[in-house]
């Protein structure tokens, strides 16, 4: 028991005490790790299809993406408001409600996965005709989402599961399974696509088990755990009071990244009608853009957990320093993934289609959305500022304005003038700039009433 404790111990960080940089930084990376390391193990799935199934199995794949997003990202984003109060009742040290919330969250985990599968499944043919899919790629399109959302209450087990890991200060053991069952997905794509050529079928199962064993795992690490935060399969059930808490980090998150998928359904949907090979360019591009977002999201969750746990302390000049170093080191990392991958974007496209059509339009994707990606990094580390203090539906707000609606207005518009993929790619950075400087006043405004309210408690 004593051992299993000092495990624990070993794997969380201090947020509240002591250095803040070199512990951002050792929380960070790991989490950046994990992100790249899932993108790649995504990128074999892309890869292998598009290697020895053809261009038609690569672009339903990637037409899939912002459409699963759609589905995935209210539960997703309840999953932040778990890791938001976990790491208040942590940092504060209510053990009760923090128990209380780790397993209200798992609930939700299994529930909402379990609604996820019916989602996906009926509305797969309808949503994909809805985007205009083109019709060498619907079956196979739709063939891949219902294969895939099978695995939708494995998939939140997970995402709740390292949630609640990271909010007390662990991002190794998460990266150490995923790394476990991404070696899987990749041998299992290689099993099932070359060898019994099960096309895009094939990838989508090898993508399922690969996250029952990543699920199964975290569950485990939560089960035999000692510390206040361990998972007791008997003291499962929903607590209301806990999921509201929840619901009113989380919900908002989630919205705004459903809706956000909403504007990108309708980009999918723009680009679709540029034909089959210039969706499979855009695929390969937006999957080498994936490595930069998700390195610059590591460090938006590096802030949600940090501020969240300082928070419940009521650490607030912590909470400044962390908000800054924060920004630093996402602007550092867009600057140099971003354009570092466009420098070597015919290279990296190349990896995923051979065919010189596929590669000039990821390219023409590459260089405006890469080489402007820190603008997104510096809108989403401010959301994580927000978020970590408690205040979600204003940065939701702020957000769907300036980013999802700005885009669709440009989409009927400027692009409706202009029918280029250029003009439409345009629409993201002018987008991020907009929304950063606006999360940027609401979080001083914020911070300045907080300051007050609390000063006036303590006198």
């Amino acid at each position: 028991m004593e051992l299993q404790k000092k495990e624990a111990k070993s794997y969380e960080i201090d947020m509240c005490s002591g250095p803040i940089f070199s512990k951002l930084v050792t929380f960070a990376v790991p989490l950046i790790l994990s992100g790249i390391l899932q993108l790649l193990f995504n990128a074999a799935d892309i890869i292998v299809v598009g290697r020895f199934a053809g261009s038609e199995s690569l672009a339903a794949v990637g037409s899939t993406t912002s459409l699963i997003n759609l589905l995935v990202n209210i539960f997703i984003g309840l999953s932040v408001g778990a890791n938001v109060l976990v790491a208040q009742f942590y940092g504060a040290q209510r053990l009760k409600d923090l128990e209380e919330t780790v397993h209200t969250a798992m609930v939700v985990a299994v529930a909402g996965g379990v609604v996820l599968i019916v989602a996906g499944v009926c509305l797969a043919d309808p949503l994909l005709e809805m985007m205009g899919t083109p019709e060498d790629v619907l079956p196979l399109a739709a063939l891949y989402m219902k294969i895939f959302f099978v695995g939708m209450p494995v998939t939140l087990v997970y995402n709740f599961g390292s949630a609640i890991l990271r909010a007390v200060g662990d991002t190794k053991r998460p990266l150490y399974f995923l790394l476990l069952a991404g070696i899987i997905n990749v041998i299992l794509n290689l099993i099932f696509v070359i060898v019994f050529s099960m096309g895009v079928a094939g990838v989508a199962l090898a993508t399922v088990i690969s996250q029952c064993v990543s699920a199964g795992l975290i569950v485990q690490c939560l089960l035999r755990s000692d510390a206040p935060y361990r998972l007791r399969l008997t003291h499962l059930k929903l607590v209301p009071e806990k999921m509201f808490l929840i619901a009113k980090i989380g919900l908002p998150a989630g919205l705004q990244g459903a809706i956000f998928s909403i504007s990108n359904v309708l980009i999918q949907s723009s680009v679709n009608s540029f034909g089959s090979v210039a969706m499979a360019g855009n695929t390969a591009s937006a999957n080498i853009e994936g490595f930069v977002y998700t390195s610059m999201n590591a460090i938006y969750q590096t802030a949600l957990s940090f501020t969240s746990q300082n928070f419940g302390a009521r650490k607030f000049d912590r909470m400044t320093k962390i908000l800054l170093y924060c920004l630093g080191m996402v602007v550092f990392v867009g600057l140099v993934m971003g354009n570092g991958s466009v420098l070597i974007g015919r290279q990296l496209l190349g990896i995923y289609s051979s065919d010189p059509a596929v590669i000039t339009y990821g390219m023409t994707r590459m260089r405006i959305i890469n080489g402007t990606y820190f603008l997104c990094g510096i809108m989403d580390t401010m959301v994580g500022g927000l978020r970590g203090i408690g205040y979600s539906v204003i940065p939701m707000l702020v957000s769907l304005t300036g980013a999802c609606a700005f885009r669709v207005v440009w989409i009927f518009t400027i692009f409706a003038m202009d029918r280029t993929l250029q003009t439409l790619y345009l629409s993201y950075p002018v987008s991020w700039a907009i929304t950063f400087t606006a999360h940027i006043l609401c979080y001083l405004v914020i911070r300045r009433k907080m300051a007050k309210r609390f000063k006036n408690e303590n006198s």
